[in-house]
């Protein structure tokens, strides 16, 4: 059994192609980084949740509060179907003991802030979570949570691998 400690990941930073558009966002620097001192459990809320890849990109519509994760195109609200494989993923995470979540970000299911809410005109109304991002942080608020986008923000790397081995 691995003595490492769990480390979420967006799995298509970790270079698995299961994103709309079939392609990945690999991350050298995550398994370079924090490879040696983890084991990492790759999710992928859109595929684990039943969507096909390649998909109809999705963003987040509706109130800013209360969001629902909508296809662009044909407007298909994948909401339910996120929410209910969310509350089960949820369940089975906390078993694995998992100390830090890294997520990708600008995505509607995984990113932690700044992810634009349309209006009905398809406007942007509003900022917010992912959908899931959002229901990780609600039911694991003291587990350590980053995007991508900040491994390169001065100091970054003592702080975040400080916060994750704390969690343990």
């Amino acid at each position: 059994m691995s003595s490492k400690i769990k480390l979420a990941v967006s799995a298509c930073l970790l270079g698995e192609n299961v994103r709309y558009d079939g392609g990945h966002k690999l991350e050298p620097i995550i398994r370079e980084k924090l490879g040696p001192f983890v084991d990492f459990i790759p999710i992928c809320p859109e595929v684990e949740c039943g969507l096909p890849i390649p998909r109809e990109p999705m963003r987040l519509m509706g109130k800013p509060n209360n969001p629902r994760l909508m296809t662009i195109t044909t407007r298909t609200d994948h909401t339910q179907k996120m929410n209910d494989w969310a509350r089960k993923k949820l369940k089975v995470l906390a078993k694995q003991n998992v100390c830090a979540y890294i997520f990708k970000s600008k995505s509607p299911s995984c990113g932690l802030t700044r992810i634009k809410i349309y209006g009905d005109h398809s406007q942007p109304i509003g900022l917010g979570a992912g959908l899931w991002a959002r229901m990780f942080m609600q039911r694991f608020p003291h587990v350590p949570v980053v995007d991508e986008a900040s491994f390169y923000e001065p100091g970054f790397w003592e702080m975040f691998i400080g916060r994750m081995f704390s969690t343990k």
